[in-house]
């Protein structure tokens, strides 16, 4: 029997203490500990990218972490994102411009999409696919995703743009 270990970390804006085993990676942790199975697993090697989440602000491979490693941490799931209508954008486009099919995939796509434009207001198309590198999807081809990003990306660029413009000197 192994011994738990206590945790404590922000899981979508909420702070948490948790007994975990420290084998136990996040990706299990949060689907099965917290109920937030928006996290998918997939191939558990980090090659697909089901799985991401945003740790401190960057999107990580929940398969590859132990959750005792995100003692201390700031993690965001795809429900919090969605909760905090942070990808409501992203999820809307993704929608109309079909860059989904059955959904495996979608939530790592989103949260690396979201990590991408968090860091790259006006990223390139080279870059968006530079970014999606770690998310493998059987469905869709790709470009749909590519092109809802690219999307999401100009729409955000000219929100900003137009509210700059507005703004009074």
């Amino acid at each position: 029997m192994s011994a738990h270990l206590p945790i404590t970390l922000s899981v979508n804006g909420e702070e948490l203490t948790r007994r975990v085993e420290p084998r136990e990676t996040l990706a299990d942790f949060l689907r099965r500990d917290l109920g937030l199975t928006g996290t998918h697993a997939g191939c558990e090697m980090g090659a697909c990218g089901a799985c991401l989440v945003m740790l401190d602000g960057l999107p990580v491979h929940a398969c590859l972490i132990f959750a005792v490693q995100a003692a201390g941490a700031t993690i965001q799931t795809v429900e919090g994102l969605t909760e905090s209508a942070a990808i409501a954008d992203l999820q809307s486009v993704f929608h109309t411009r079909n860059a989904l099919q059955c959904g495996f995939c979608t939530p790592g796509m989103l949260v690396a999409a979201h990590g991408l434009l968090s860091r790259c207001a006006m990223p390139s198309r080279e870059e968006i696919r530079d970014a999606l590198s770690g998310n493998y999807c059987r469905c869709t081809g790709y470009e749909a995703i590519v092109d809802a990003i690219e999307t999401v990306a100009r729409r955000r660029a000219g929100e900003a743009a137009s509210s700059m413009a507005e703004e009074p000197a």
